[in-house]
């Protein structure tokens, strides 16, 4: 099922057909760097894919959706969409084969609207390690806001349509980064 198409990109179902794309960048260390609990053995990506290909995009449960060149259809990457009690939070990860040509901002900000059109009233919340500049950078040009350090989830968080209750939550639970979280050299 194909969820939003924009000027050169598809989001879609994953299909088997993106195993051997999805299993490619997923063990890039460029890609992997900052992944936390991914699955990247060739197999287990198969049963992920398998598992997922009907995922429909509602705030019902997490959905995995496949980032595909629009001319092509070939996967260049990955949205995960996790509703929870009134909030959406998202992770991705895009090949390194496309980095740096916005196909990642055009992906998510075409989803974030959308979902923001169909649930206005949600929280829309990402995670990124400290070091990972670039995500942090993509996030700010989308219009979020560095909230701070969670410690309970070793990231920084970043809010964007935030209702003031989440906002003051955040801000209870946020801390310093530690000196091991934003120079991994010195745990």
């Amino acid at each position: 099922m194909i969820f939003i198409e924009t000027n050169r990109l598809r989001l879609r179902n994953i299909d088997r057909k993106d195993v051997d794309e999805m299993f490619d960048y997923r063990n890039n260390e460029i890609c992997s760097k900052y992944q936390r609990g991914q699955t990247t053995d060739y197999d287990g990506i198969v049963a992920l894919a398998e598992r997922r290909k009907d995922d429909k995009l509602t705030m019902e449960a997490p959905s995995l959706i496949c980032v595909a060149q629009k001319e092509t259809d070939v996967m260049i990457g990955e949205i995960v969409v996790m509703p929870n009690e009134g909030t959406i939070s998202f992770g991705y990860t895009f090949s390194y084969k496309i980095h740096r040509k916005g196909y990642a901002y055009e992906a998510l900000s075409t989803l974030m609207e959308y979902l923001h059109d169909h649930y206005p009233e949600w929280d829309y919340v990402c995670f990124t390690e400290t070091e990972n500049i670039p995500s942090k950078e993509l996030l700010k040009k989308l219009g979020f806001t560095d909230m701070g350090y969670l410690p309970q989830k070793g990231s920084q968080v970043f809010g964007k349509w935030l209702r003031q209750d989440t906002v003051e939550e955040i801000a209870s639970n946020v801390q310093p980064i530690p000196a091991s979280a934003s120079n991994p050299g010195l745990k």
